[in-house]
């Protein structure tokens, strides 16, 4: 499997480093799976644990060295209503081929959950949703 954090996942997990998102690159850590994200969402995680938790930006720069960042995939395909910042995130995603895309961003990304049918067969899911689908493997 090779997942692709959002933002808000890499800043749940260093502001939160025994919660789900931590846990789930831990187990990457450890070779359960891949673990992917980009500069983009890496900044947008930096600058809101720099606003609302600057004690956490140390784990922040912790975790990114386990996550591998990729490139920014550009001009590539977005599932119809995807809002426009969150394009750079599902691109990059798509680009690398991630099998899951894990945001907890249900407002924008709500719509495509669990439904690889429409976004490439990549599966869009909340942390949580994914971890409780890995019985299911």
């Amino acid at each position: 499997m090779t997942l692709f954090l959002d933002a808000n996942v890499l800043f749940t997990a260093a502001h939160n480093p025994r919660g789900k998102a931590a846990l789930v690159i831990d187990l990457g850590r450890e070779g359960h799976w891949e673990i992917y994200s980009s500069a983009y969402a890496l900044e947008e995680a930096t600058r809101n644990l720099a606003w609302k938790f600057p004690e956490s930006l140390e784990a922040l720069r912790a975790l990114a060295r386990v996550v591998q960042f990729v490139q920014q995939a550009t001009g590539g395909a977005s599932p119809p209503g995807l809002a426009k910042k969150d394009r750079p995130i599902f691109q990059a995603a798509a680009a690398r081929k991630a099998t899951h895309l894990l945001t907890g961003d249900l407002k924008d990304f709500s719509p495509l959950m669990n439904r690889p049918e429409e976004t490439s067969g990549m599966r869009i899911q909340t942390v949580s949703d994914f971890l409780d689908g890995l019985g299911e493997h």
